[in-house]
This record gives C-alpha cells, sequence and structure tokens, in this order.
C-alpha cells in the first residue's frame, strides 16, 4: 500500500503538472484508474513477463508491478518526457521487476523478449492494438487490452485484422467483479502464431 499511495501522490502532483494526468482526473486517481487497472492483475499468471504499450503515466504497467512483485514488467513508451516520469516513478517506488524502455512497439520486435502478456490502456482501436501489441507476444501469449463499453463491437469489427495477425478469437472478460464499480472490461487475444512481415504465415521448418 505505501508504493501505491505514493505513486498516487506522483500521478496527482507531478503527472499533472507534466501533463500525463488530467487537473480534472487527480481526484479520481484511485477509482478511476488505480483500481480500474489493478484488477486486470487476476488475468495474469504468477511470475510472468509483461510488456505494457503505450505506458504513458505507467498505467497499467506501474499499477500491475506495484500489486504484483513477482511480475516482470517492460514500459515501452515512445515520448521522453513520459520515459523520464516512469523512469522517476520506478526509482522512487523501488520497482527492481520493471524496465522502461523508450520506443514505438513496433520498432522493438525483436529487440524485447516475447512476453507472456502484452498490454495496453486507452491506446488505439482494437486492430492497431493487435498490431502493436501480438507482435511482441510470445506463441501463446496474450494481448490484454482495455476498453470500454463498445469491446464488443470493436471485436466484431476488426476480428479478420486480428487473425491476420497471429491472433485468436478475441474475448471480452470483465475484472474486478465485488471490488469496483463498474468493473474493468479487456479484450484478450491469444497469439496463436508468428505472422511474416506482409502478413504471410511463417512456414514451418525454415
Amino acid at each position: 500500500m505505501d508504493a501505491a499511495i505514493a505513486y498516487a501522490e506522483l500521478l496527482a502532483t507531478e503527472g499533472v503538472v507534466r501533463g500525463l494526468i488530467g487537473p480534472r482526473e487527480a481526484p479520481r486517481i484511485w477509482d478511476r484508474h488505480l483500481l480500474n487497472c489493478a484488477v486486470v492483475a487476476e488475468l495474469i499468471p504468477l511470475g510472468a513477463s509483461v510488456v505494457d504499450v503505450g505506458s504513458g503515466a505507467g498505467l497499467p504497467g506501474i499499477v500491475l508491478a506495484v500489486a504484483r512483485p513477482d511480475l516482470q514488467v517492460t514500459l515501452v513508451e515512445p515520448l521522453a518526457r513520459r520515459t523520464a516520469f516512469l523512469d522517476e516513478v520506478v526509482d522512487q517506488l523501488d520497482l527492481t521487476g520493471v524496465t522502461v524502455v523508450r520506443g514505438r512497439a513496433e520498432e522493438l520486435v525483436g529487440r524485447l523478449a516475447p512476453a507472456d502478456i502484452v498490454t495496453a490502456r486507452a491506446v488505439a482501436p482494437l486492430d492497431r492494438l493487435a498490431g502493436w501489441c501480438l507482435p511482441l507476444a510470445a506463441v501463446g501469449g496474450r494481448m490484454l487490452a482495455m476498453k470500454g463499453s463498445t469491446a464488443a463491437e470493436e471485436i466484431a469489427e476488426h476480428r479478420n485484422v486480428i487473425l491476420r495477425l497471429g491472433g485468436g478469437q478475441a474475448r471480452v472478460l470483465s475484472c474486478g467483479a465485488g471490488l469496483i464499480d463498474p468493473e474493468t472490461t479487456v479484450v484478450e487475444v491469444v497469439r496463436e502464431r508468428v505472422i511474416k512481415q506482409g502478413g504471410s504465415r511463417r512456414s514451418r521448418g525454415r
């Protein structure tokens, strides 16, 4: 709890000053941001490697690292002012299992070890998210994209794109039953196969 409280304070102060959190969000940091992210931890197995794409102020990556010290978390963020904030948070909270990487997700494929879990929150439409996140996941790993009430509609719209990217059938999951209201909506996609650049399936034995 000490680390969670310290992170909430950093978001409400430095996070607002640096434009990472809107001023109106400061009074709602716990319910709208921290708890909303923390409940996603129930979908992540013990000791998993997690890559958080477009981490921004560290949501959900920092929250997951605080809630689950067993995880190895990599925060991916292209903007320098945000990675500077993330580095400071990691240092101040002494989060030894967290690494901050500046770069775009698509540039880091092959540079980062394939992850068990790739997370994203409020970053982009589902087709673009899948294009960024699935290549960073291990085969059999999962993308967990935090979404809103239109999650099912996004799945219906982008199902074919997800399949072409090597993903399986997307599912809508709810996290935090009995803990938060509303519950957190997550779109889960398993990476079933590796796709060559250009979109064709990688041939076995090559």
